[in-house]
Formats: C-alpha cells, sequence, structure tokens
C-alpha cells in the first residue's frame, strides 16, 4: 500500500527532479514546487507517468506567502502531508573575502529559511501523519574552503537545523533527517566546477575530469542514486532513523 502525499521543493531538476519521481512509486501522489514553471510542468508529467498524482506549484520560497500556498494548497487537495522532502536551494559561490551581505542573506533565504519556514507550517499535518522531514545539506558542510564558504556555512546549518527538528519531532511523532550530498553531476555540479577550474589552472573540460580523483572518488554521483536515499529515509523501513545527517560522497570525505 502506498504512502498517501509527499512535497517536494527544489523539483524541476537535479536532486529534486529525481526525487519526485522516485517518490512517485511509493506515494499516491507528489506535490512538486520550484521557481522555473516550464522545468515543473516536465517533473509533473514524469510523476505522472511514474503512478502518482502530481500537483504543481510555481513558487519561490524565499518569500514567507509561498510556504502558505504549497502547503495549504496541498492540504485544500489531499487532505494530510506524509512527507517532505526539503531539496530547493542555490548558495552563491563566491569566495569568503567577497561575499557582500546582501548575497549572505540571499543564499540563506531559499535552502535555509525557506525550508525552516516550510517545515514549521507543516509540521501540524506532519504531526497527524506521523510524518517524516527530509532536509538536504551538502558535503561542503563537513570541509569548509574560504571559496565556497557560503555553500559550507549554510550546509552546515541546515544539519543543526535538522537536529533541532527531530528532538522535537520525537515527542511529537515526526521523524527528521539530513542529507549531505557529495559531487553529484547536476546544473550545481557544472557551476562549481566553472568556479574550481580557474582556481586550479585548468578547463572545464579538464577540471570535470580530474575532480573526483582529485577528490578521492571513483566517479560523480548521480541524482537518482540521492533520490534512491531520500525515498528510503522516508519509507516505514526507515521509521527509527531520525536525528541522522546520512552522507553520500562516494567517499569523498575521509574524516570520521
Amino acid at each position: 500500500m502506498r504512502t498517501p502525499v509527499a512535497i517536494v521543493t527544489g523539483a524541476s531538476q537535479g536532486i529534486g527532479r529525481a526525487t519526485a519521481i522516485r517518490l512517485a512509486r511509493d506515494f499516491e501522489a507528489v506535490v512538486l514546487t520550484a521557481r522555473q514553471a516550464d522545468e515543473l510542468s516536465k517533473t509533473a508529467s514524469a510523476v505522472q507517468s511514474a503512478g502518482a498524482e502530481p500537483l504543481a506549484y510555481a513558487l519561490d520560497l524565499r518569500e514567507p506567502q509561498s510556504v502558505e500556498t504549497l502547503v495549504q494548497g496541498t492540504l485544500d487537495r489531499f487532505g494530510r502531508i506524509d512527507a517532505l522532502l526539503n531539496i530547493a536551494g542555490a548558495v552563491p559561490q563566491i569566495d569568503l573575502f567577497e561575499m557582500t551581505d546582501a548575497q549572505w542573506e540571499d543564499g540563506m533565504a531559499l535552502k535555509l529559511h525557506g525550508a525552516r519556514r516550510l517545515t514549521i507550517r507543516a509540521w501540524d499535518a506532519l504531526k497527524a501523519s506521523n510524518g517524516a522531514v527530509v532536509l538536504i545539506s551538502g558535503s561542503a558542510a563537513l570541509d569548509p574552503k574560504p571559496g565556497f564558504a557560503a555553500v559550507a556555512t549554510i550546509n552546515a546549518s541546515i544539519i543543526a537545523l535538522a537536529k533541532a527538528f527531530a528532538e522535537q519531532g520525537i515527542k511529537d511523532g515526526v521523524q527528521v533527517n539530513s542529507v549531505v550530498p557529495g559531487a553529484i553531476m547536476t546544473g550545481r555540479r557544472r557551476s562549481f566546477l566553472d568556479h574550481w577550474a580557474p582556481e586550479h589552472g585548468m578547463s572545464v573540460e579538464e577540471a570535470t575530469k580530474q575532480f573526483p580523483e582529485k577528490a578521492g572518488i571513483a566517479r560523480y554521483g548521480e541524482p537518482e542514486e540521492i533520490a534512491g536515499l531520500m525515498a528510503y529515509l522516508v519509507s516505514k523501513e526507515a521509521r527509527w532513523l531520525t536525528g541522522a545527517s546520512v552522507r553520500m560522497d562516494g567517499g569523498e570525505i575521509k574524516g570520521i
């Protein structure tokens, strides 16, 4: 028997898109949101083809009102929320000494505060369904570099935020975890390589080929691999796993 309703943010591309399509096998309905309406529509079609009913909202979760639109719209349509997967968030890849206050605030607005507001607004519905929440971080949180300070700082904040929600969730019956992906080949990874290549004196093509070796991994990960982990974390089999930060990075982070 499939679980009724999941919400996936950042569903227009990359890990968010892959997760939404993967969850269509396990959920009766998948609610999608992202800023890119055209790409979101493509994801909705793929979700429907995979067997779930899609409901798409083209929203910017940096705007507080968007959270209300998304959650209330989901409840009006389906009457419940069983899983929330916070995947949206693009963080500026700018050097620590060059980022402005406005760039810091914009980077935090979607990935951190958007996820925080959405989880809080959906919390009562998640309590009612004994639901599950996943927040996405990134391996930069565990290996901060000055050239990508905002990425590392905001990702570390996501891990801490998830743990805080998880402690409340133990009392309220809501399971909360975070996922820490490594070098997944998405549009965001290509943007990273655009910055990383000149810092290491090579072309983007060379950097794309050489990064896995320099990072100590066999290859880049695929969005579908993270999507499989996401699906597990909101499954019944994973119910006792809560407050965890689950890293999937091909072995890039070597420290304990």
